[in-house]
């Protein structure tokens, strides 16, 4: 499997999860007692994701992937604004629930978006940062230092942004709670998940048969 196609792979299951995290999040299930979002399984995975990237092929490269799939993002946002307002045939008796699903969405896509683009940034800074810092060394160290701020950025963006003032309940000192709530599961994930990264880095690194058959080419002039 040539490099080519391995960056292709985690550029689809990075925005996969994205994606899967704002059109499946607003519904709410009950881990260990606390109510959390269903989205919370998907979206640790995209800052695995950047992170291996970054770490194999560079800052540059990460950044990339997360323009592209700001761009999935964007246009989905779209696509999920023409579908609500479109009237339906008088055939199709859902609407009302399709409506009422996917505006829900809507406002957290906003939320994602915002929330996404800065705290995958700062995730990128901050995972170059460390590595600059201990010289290319502790991984997972780096990995888990990143993103424990980078998700407690996303986390209070998110939920400020896709909750506050949709009822009474939501106030400021509701959502922080919600918010410590959260962060602390996603951190739990990170920690769990760092295997996984280890796994990736290598994965990425190890070169397929493609690759070593395009290294032993003649160079054509």
């Amino acid at each position: 499997m040539s490099q080519h196609f391995k960056l292709t792979i985690i550029s689809s299951i990075f925005i996969a999860g994205l994606l899967a995290a704002n059109l499946l999040g607003s519904k709410i299930t009950t881990l260990f007692g606390v109510a959390v979002s269903v989205g919370i399984f998907a979206y640790p995975l995209t800052f695995m994701m950047t992170d291996a990237v970054a770490e194999v092929y560079g800052k540059k490269k990460a950044k990339q992937l997360v323009w592209a799939a700001l761009i999935a993002q964007v246009l989905v946002l779209i696509l999920t604004l023409v579908a609500v307002k479109l009237p339906a045939a008088s055939r199709y008796t859902f609407n009302e629930q399709y409506v009422t699903v996917f505006s829900g969405s809507i406002r957290m896509m906003i939320a994602s978006l915002i929330a996404f683009i800065i705290s995958q940034t700062h995730d990128i800074w901050a995972f170059e940062f460390w590595k600059e810092k201990f010289g290319g060394r502790w991984l997972w160290l780096r990995n888990n230092a990143s993103t424990m701020v980078s998700q407690a950025i996303d986390t209070l963006l998110f939920m400020f942004i896709a909750f506050y003032g949709i009822s009474d309940k939501f106030t400021v000192g509701f959502i922080l709670h919600l918010c410590l709530s959260y962060w602390l599961f996603k951190m739990a994930f990170a920690v769990l998940d760092t295997p996984l990264v280890y796994l990736l880095v290598n994965w990425l690194r190890k070169p397929g048969k493609e690759d070593e058959v395009a290294d032993n080419q003649p160079l054509q002039i």
